[in-house]
């Protein structure tokens, strides 16, 4: 596959008009939908139906990202009440189950339809998200990338990326390939790669992927 050359100036400026405009139009359009999709969650489990999530930002600058509710209300307080021994190792490291028990039964629509990243258009008009970049991570995880920990850091996360479209339960910290990834995105940012994940977003949303 030919790299994409990175972009300068021009292409951040262009990125952040579109991540305004586009996250805008979102909000605006998706507003029943989420709103019918927070009854559902309450009604399909006790609990809120919001969720914040504590990750990492540009230059390590520390974000909390908004996301409708797929887990039983106390999943990230008390896994092992859902999990094995096998699945909770596995857990802790990658912070990402195939099969995870904890998804309730709308959660696991919200997800196949990627439906619960909807607020994260909120993250995105305050700036603390982009629509195209790495996937946010914890601050545990940004260890993961050793030297390049700073260059990960120097991007602004995104909702999509090349990772999710690409390899994603294949690619995981263990076998390095995550973090190839990222760092393939971080290295070769533009409007080309950009909208070749745009592409690939919508063609993985309608394998429900």
């Amino acid at each position: 596959m030919l790299a994409p050359k990175p972009g300068g100036l021009g292409y951040r400026i262009v990125k952040r008009a579109f991540d305004v405009v586009f996250s805008a139009g979102v909000v605006a359009v998706l507003a029943v939908p989420t709103a019918i999709a927070c009854a559902a969650i309450c009604a399909d489990s006790p609990g809120m139906p919001f969720f914040r999530q504590e990750r990492v930002g540009l230059n390590g600058r520390t974000i909390r990202i908004f996301k409708l509710r797929t887990m039983v209300a106390d999943a990230h307080e008390h896994p092992e009440r859902y999990m094995t021994a096998e699945q909770l190792e596995r857990w802790s490291r990658e912070q990402k189950l195939d099969d995870d028990p904890r998804i309730t039964r709308v959660g696991r629509f919200l997800r196949n339809t990627s439906l619960d990243e909807l607020p994260q258009f909120l993250n995105v008009l305050a700036g603390d998200l982009s629509v195209i970049g790495p996937r946010p991570v914890t601050l545990e995880e940004t260890y993961e990338f050793g030297n390049g920990r700073d260059e990960f850091l120097s991007v602004k996360p995104g909702i999509t990326g090349w990772w999710q479209v690409t390899e994603r339960n294949a690619a995981t910290w263990e076998n390095g390939d995550r973090q190839m990834l990222e760092l393939f995105y971080v290295r070769h940012a533009s409007l080309a790669l950009d909208f070749r994940i745009f592409v690939r977003t919508f063609k993985a949303m309608g394998r429900g992927q």
